[in-house]
Order: structure tokens, then C-alpha cells, then sequence
């Protein structure tokens, strides 16, 4: 690790990382996937001006599979409102019971900023993480599953075993115009306990997601969120 790297143990009593070829009735992958890792890390903190960059993670707790029956739609959303009642179905799903993962990744930023390091926001998160903020509620793949999180103690090291998994969905990747693709990565297991996507990840740093125009009023509302955050953190140094 590096001082523009973060750690954080995410926990929780289920997680579904669903595996895309078999969405249907829904099976997670028996690992968490960097998408969702990197989810996590957004939930507690987001900042437009820098990416995560997913480099491992450890699997704290031993693989259990849990079968239960969800209440899904079998509709798209559209410019249409849905009628629940006239599209609910029941599902039968494959998740993860008693889950426990190390998340380690770095802050990425594609035009340097020498105003705003990357050590400036490690230590905003780390922060956060030890108080307990986050900017919406992180959740294990679904948002049923919600997770707790904590700063990394002395004790909590990832299971020795090794997990087969093959491909693995990695992160959405956005060409220039904006156009989302998935990117997997192959050949892949946990292995000594640990996921390692550090490579593989590179690839989704060149993402040219455009991001929507945010209104007026919204943008200032977090303008001056992020002016309170900033002013408390240089309080407490």
C-alpha cells in the first residue's frame, strides 16, 4: 500500500453479486465483484473529480450459499409507469449469507490536480469511514443487503483458501460517446483469500462516461455541502 491507497471491511448478514448469464433466477457470484466494490467505496464517498481504482479484495468469512424467494417486477422501467401489482412475480435466488470483505483500492485521477491531491481525499475517506459517514447507505449488490463498514483492525485477515471462478463481471466501461459496454476479466479465483483485479481494473480508468447536466438548484445544494464537509475536516486537523 501507498499513501493514495484506502482499506475498509465491508459485513453483512446476505449479499447477491448476480452473476449476468443467469439473471433470470438470480445466482451471485461466490465472491464480491469490483463493481460492487467500487459502489461501496462511492456510497461513502464520491467526488467527481477522481475514480476508484479496485486493486483487491479479501474474503474474511467462509463461502455460504442462502436460497430465497424475492419479490421482483417481470417489466423494464421505462418513460411508463410500472403498476406493481400487474407485473410482480417471485423469484427464486442463489445469495450470500454472512459475508466479510477487505476492500483495498487507490484514488485514480486522469488530470492531475495539484490543488487537490490524492492523499487529500484518502484522508477525507478515512475520516469518513471512522465516523461512520457515508453519502448513501452501501449496500452488498443489492439494495436489500445493506452493508456496515469499518476501518481495517489487526485481526481481520482474509480466509486461506483458494475459490474457482472463471469469468467475472468487472465494471460497466464507457466509450467516448457515452455508450456503456460490461468488460469481464477471465480465468479468475480467489486465491490465499484475496480477489486480485489491480489489472484488470486499468481498463475501466479510460472510461469516457459523460455525466448528465445537474441542475441549478441540486449543484448548489452540494456545493455548499462540500464547502461544510471541507470547512469540519480542516477543523478537526
Amino acid at each position: 500500500m501507498n499513501n493514495n491507497d484506502v482499506r475498509v471491511k465491508v459485513w453483512g448478514e446476505f449479499a447477491c453479486f448476480t452473476r449476468p448469464d443467469l439473471k433470470v433466477e438470480r445466482m451471485t457470484y461466490p465472491c464480491m465483484t469490483p463493481s460492487a466494490a467500487r459502489g461501496v467505496l462511492d456510497c461513502i464517498l464520491w467526488k467527481p473529480e477522481f475514480a476508484w481504482h479496485v486493486h483487491r479484495i479479501g474474503v474474511l468469512k467462509q463461502v455460504k450459499f442462502h436460497s430465497v424467494k424475492r419479490n421482483e417486477i417481470n417489466a423494464r422501467q421505462g418513460k411508463t409507469p410500472i403498476i406493481i401489482e400487474e407485473n410482480r412475480t417471485q423469484r427464486n435466488s442463489i445469495v450470500l449469507k454472512d459475508v466479510g470483505y477487505i476492500i483495498e483500492a487507490s484514488v485514480f485521477q486522469s488530470v492531475p490536480d495539484g490543488k487537490n491531491p490524492p492523499k487529500k481525499y484518502v484522508e477525507m475517506f478515512n475520516r469518513r469511514v471512522r465516523k461512520g459517514q457515508c453519502w448513501r447507505r452501501p449496500f452488498l449488490g443489492t439494495r436489500e443487503f445493506a452493508a456496515e463498514f469499518l476501518p481495517v483492525s489487526e485481526n481481520d485477515k482474509p480466509i486461506q483458501e483458494e475459490i474457482p471462478i472463471g469469468s467475472m463481471f468487472l465494471d460497466m466501461w464507457y466509450d467516448e460517446n457515452g455508450v456503456p459496454m460490461p468488460k469481464f476479466f477471465y480465468d479468475v479465483a480467489v486465491r490465499n483469500g484475496v480477489l486480485d483485479c489491480s489489472e484488470a481494473y486499468k481498463q475501466i480508468l479510460t472510461s469516457k462516461h459523460i455525466q448528465g447536466e445537474i441542475a441549478t438548484y441540486p449543484r448548489q445544494l452540494i456545493h455548499e455541502f462540500n464547502l461544510a464537509e471541507e470547512a469540519t475536516e480542516r477543523e478537526a486537523l
